[in-house]
């Protein structure tokens, strides 16, 4: 089994790149399953009903975000218009499940591919230099035990490389693969742990890397030699998208490859 997994989608950039490519690979890899993070993909900062249902066009099975999912008010209604066990667009919208309690959405999705296998995907966010969320750790505990399938895609949205690597470690063998997204920069450091799960520490972000992390240069210049604050725009130059891809038992979940991507225009 293959499961595609595209980092961090910013702004128009990252939209059109994505679209450019999502469909040759999954075809040449033959992917079964297409995981996207996409709280970024509108004007970089959230996300819309409207481009999410674009995302799934293109062929994305779930959507995880991170920090910025409020960002665009009218997601919370949208998240919150099917009930916790549809299929619909709606319900494949995942937002951290450690976020605290009574907020909007849900941050676990279960489903079935064409091929008739069983999934999940689980959105988590870090703590460390993170605000809003519960301890991911006993988060991540107790969301695996309401889990029976055993193909099993972490998404961890979060800033420090240390919180990082220790997540990879404390799922080791109990899931399929742990993926760091949020600081958008690709890490080289993909590998198969012990216990034969997927991991990498940052998987990217697909959108214009002439820019600071998705962002106009001279804006955040501006910020860094000032102090002084500013509207933050996303850049468009030189779009990139990256992505992990994943290849998996389906029977046991265990991970047999993971492979970096990164294609430009």
């Amino acid at each position: 089994m293959n499961i595609l997994f595209i980092g961090d989608i910013f702004g128009s950039a990252g939209r059109k790149i994505v679209a450019a490519h999502i469909g040759h690979v999954r075809k040449t890899h033959a992917v079964d399953l297409t995981v996207i993070n996409a709280e970024n993909a509108a004007g970089g900062f959230g996300l819309t009903p409207g481009i999410a249902d674009d995302l799934f066009q293109l062929g994305a099975d779930v959507l995880t975000t991170g920090n910025h999912v409020w960002d665009k008010k009218e997601l919370i209604d949208y998240l919150n218009s099917v009930p916790a066990d549809s299929q619909e667009h709606a319900r494949r919208i995942l937002r951290p499940v450690n976020y605290y309690p009574g907020v909007p959405g849900h941050g676990v999705f279960q489903g079935v591919t064409t091929g008739g296998v069983s999934y999940a995907v689980v959105n988590l966010m870090g703590k460390v230099f993170m605000s809003g969320t519960e301890d991911p750790f006993r988060a991540v505990d107790n969301v695996l035990k309401g889990i029976s399938a055993k193909v099993i895609l972490v998404d961890f949205h979060a800033e420090a490389t240390s919180e990082k690597v220790a997540m990879g470690w404390h799922l080791d063998g109990r899931v399929t693969a742990v993926l760091g997204t949020h600081t958008h920069i690709p890490t080289a450091d993909e590998r198969i742990l012990h216990r034969g799960t997927a991991y990498q520490t940052d998987v990217g972000m697909s959108g214009p890397y002439d820019s600071v992390i998705g962002v106009e240069t001279e804006m955040v210049l501006h910020r860094f030699m000032t102090g002084m604050p500013g509207k933050f725009e996303a850049a468009r130059g030189n779009p990139k998208m990256c992505a992990a891809l994943i290849g998996c038992d389906p029977q046991t979940g265990r991970a047999s490859s993971i492979q970096r991507i990164m294609l430009g225009e």
